[in-house]
């Protein structure tokens, strides 16, 4: 069992759950009724929002909430944004997506990480972050009547998908709105993502987004040469 404190609630992770197959049999009960339901997908940038929309457009009308405080310095928040929009245009769908853009708010990220400065890549900062952005994700899928909410990050293979997912949990009853469970690294989802960015030429970023992440890859980089 594994517990951590986040924004003064208790996430929990009894045991691990496949999320692809539950992802599946949501889809699966879906397509038995006619309407095709409104989801805001939160990316955090085009490769990972590339087989992730793959894996939807079909059975969903998406829309890409690009939203991430986290994402340092300015200038490679604006070219991530920049390369998630040209993906979505670029891209062919059976349902036109649209995009959401926010502000950068990069002082929250700033905020949520005081005190946390030394924890590693993948620990208590960063499930911070994750809920930071999930649950911005899950308040304006409340306001604009979105029937589900969910993210890309579970493609990363650096990414708890248990942890994300049980945040979506707790945010989907807090809000009232279906989070969609996912695994997108499931079913060779991060290749895939790789293949995407292959063919169409997109920006491949070599650390999460952080400043912190960045000072590891940079640290690591040292240690190789």
């Amino acid at each position: 069992m594994f517990i951590y404190l986040c924004y003064d609630i208790c996430v929990v992770v009894m045991e691990k759950k496949n999320y692809d197959v539950i992802m599946n049999q949501i889809i699966s009960d879906l397509q038995k009724d006619e309407k095709i339901p409104a989801l805001l997908l939160h990316t955090c940038c085009a490769p990972c929002s590339s087989q992730t929309i793959a894996r939807l457009s079909d059975y969903f009308h998406i829309t890409v909430l690009y939203y991430n405080p986290n994402i340092e310095p300015f200038e490679e928040y604006q070219k991530r944004k920049e390369e998630q929009i040209r993906f979505l245009k670029e891209y062919k769908s059976k349902y036109l997506i649209s995009f959401l853009d926010c502000d950068w708010e990069n002082e929250k990220f700033i905020d949520l990480s005081c005190g946390l400065e030394k924890e590693k890549e993948g620990g208590v900062r960063c499930h911070k972050c994750y809920y930071l952005r999930l649950e911005k994700t899950a308040r304006m899928a409340k306001e604009k009547n979105f029937d589900y909410f969910t993210t890309s990050l579970t493609i990363s293979p650096y990414k708890d998908s248990q942890v994300l997912n049980r945040i979506g949990e707790v945010l989907e009853k807090e809000y009232g709105v279906h989070y969609l469970y996912s695994d997108f690294k499931k079913q060779n989802g991060y290749k895939k993502s790789i293949e995407f960015s292959k063919q169409y030429h997109l920006y491949r970023q070599d650390y999460c987004g952080c400043k912190f992440s960045k000072e590891e890859r940079e640290k690591t980089r040292n240690l190789v040469s």
